[in-house]
């Protein structure tokens, strides 16, 4: 989600912050030390000893448009990891992506076009929610590439209803500078976060950035499944590629993301 400016910057801090870590002594613990929890998402050096930096990123507002669809994100939701020395991002069982669920206008009956369901369900069970899930590893270069799936949430679409999979995710090249898209997209520019340093708790703080992508492509919906009468299962995968406007090239998807980001080195973490 960086550019290689703000990749290097990351870089220099790394070099400062471990330059601030007190010598202490070589058994690492597990567990973050106290004031240091956000970053329990991060692997110890014992656990992985190629993490060079630990850091939390929180993704506080903008929005992901795919297709035709718009889902604004008002909910924060948290990357959070180590970063390796070979540009990965490593999670424990406590970081990776948090699985927040962003409400979908439109509901069901705008991504299935089914009027009826309204009738048959009521207006509270057509309630849509999107889950962006992590899938792949992110890793950090030029930009910071995170591979995701869309998980959308709705008791008529069944359990297993995605845009995007392990096997085809939709990637996404989250940058603070001018996008290069392919038409009809133009090009949007991100904003590099302002830089501040915690010299006491020796924590990086970067407020205010944003990211933007608007080149990826998203494939289409699977495993949409609509039960009828409780027992017939109908794939409706057609239904939502066709209300939604999928599968979708590059140069017709968007993010811009609002985010703040904390780091710090993992020993300062795990004393």
């Amino acid at each position: 989600m960086m550019s290689k400016h703000l990749a290097k910057l990351l870089g220099a801090v790394t070099a400062v912050v471990v330059a601030m870590v007190v010598v202490a002594a070589p058994v690492l613990a597990d567990t973050p030390a106290p004031g240091y929890t956000q970053f329990a998402g991060c692997p110890s050096l014992n656990e992985n000893p190629t993490v060079t930096l630990c850091q939390r990123t929180t993704i506080t507002g903008g929005h992901f448009k795919m297709g035709s669809k718009k889902v604004p994100i008002a909910n924060p939701m948290t990357l959070s990891g180590g970063l390796t020395s070979s540009g990965a991002i490593v999670a424990t069982s406590k970081g990776g992506l948090t699985p927040v669920k962003q409400k979908v206008p439109g509901g069901v009956i705008g991504l299935t076009g089914l009027t009826w369901l309204a009738e048959l369900l009521g207006s509270e069970a057509l309630t849509l929610y999107a889950v962006t899930e992590l899938a792949g590893q992110p890793s950090l270069g030029e930009d910071l590439r995170i591979p995701i799936k869309v998980h959308l949430i709705n008791g008529t679409l069944g359990n297993n209803c995605y845009v995007g999979s392990t096997s085809n995710p939709i990637v996404l090249h989250l940058t603070n500078e001018e996008t290069s898209p392919p038409p009809p997209n133009m090009p949007i520019e991100g904003k590099f976060p302002e830089v501040s340093v915690d010299e006491a708790n020796k924590i990086l703080h970067l407020d205010n950035g944003i990211y933007v992508d608007n080149e990826f492509a998203a494939p289409g919906a699977s495993g949409c499944v609509l039960t009828l009468f409780g027992f017939i299962p109908v794939s409706i995968n057609g239904l939502v590629n066709s209300q939604s406007g999928l599968p979708a090239p590059a140069g017709t998807n968007e993010t811009i993301q609002e985010y703040d980001t904390e780091a710090t080195s993992p020993e300062i973490v795990y004393p």
